[in-house]
């Protein structure tokens, strides 16, 4: 299950709805439910072991997300995430991640630039070991961490979407050793500038670090594996 929470009330966190959109979402995303899979309602309500109106009520708010089209009278269809779709999270991304960057300069405590710091060290290390999986893991806390200091829950909630949306680019991505070793590098680098309080430098690098990431993943012809119509 996702650790990320959908833009709306806290409490939906705890609703059979909410359960439901999450697992749901979860589903699609890591690439259990296809593009034009049909989605029974009855079928995941006896899966999740809850009636079929939450279900309905998680369809309604996957919809509004655009990950799958309720046809009237006929069903629910996944549409996922198309290439088309990560080429454009990509470029928001490259927007937002900046700006975190920046604001996260100004506002990072210091017991959240330490962890940012051991998180570059850890990183060192299992790059050196070729783990992928260790490396996977550490770039989402270290992109964790800077939302976290940015301290804006507007951008907090639509960068934790965007970066989940992309989650099996993101890892196909890094398991790339040479484009986790130049990740690294781009981690550091960002840290470096936060350290020495220079929001422009950390706001220039962080853009470039997004954009280095999609050019990488167009290069080995990732984007092409997502779930096109």
């Amino acid at each position: 299950m996702s650790e990320y929470d959908v833009n709306h009330d806290t409490s939906d966190k705890y609703s059979l709805r909410g359960r439901v959109f999450r697992k749901v979402r979860e589903d699609i995303l890591n690439g259990r439910y296809h593009a034009n899979d049909e989605l029974k309602e009855a079928t995941i309500g006896e899966e999740l072991g809850v009636s079929r109106t939450p279900v309905r009520e998680a369809f309604r708010q996957l919809e509004l997300e655009g990950l799958i089209h309720i046809v009237p009278n006929k069903g629910a269809y996944v549409t996922g995430i198309t290439s088309s779709d990560v080429a454009e999270i990509y470029e928001i991304r490259e927007l937002l991640e900046g700006l975190c960057a920046r604001r996260a300069t100004e506002r990072i405590t210091k017991e959240q630039l330490d962890e940012l710091e051991e998180i570059i060290m850890l990183s060192e290390f299992h790059l050196a070991k070729g783990h992928a999986e260790q490396l996977i893991e550490l770039d989402n806390r270290f992109h964790q961490l800077l939302y976290d200091a940015c301290q804006s829950k507007k951008l907090l909630h639509l960068l934790k979407d965007f970066h989940h949306y992309v989650q099996r680019e993101r890892q196909k991505t890094l398991s790339d050793m040479e484009r986790s070793k130049e990740a690294v590098a781009e981690h550091k680098a960002i840290v470096d500038a936060i350290r020495e309080g220079d929001a422009a430098k950390a706001e220039k690098l962080a853009d470039a670090h997004i954009c280095n990431a999609y050019r990488n993943m167009v290069k080995c012809g990732l984007g092409d594996q997502t779930q096109d119509n």
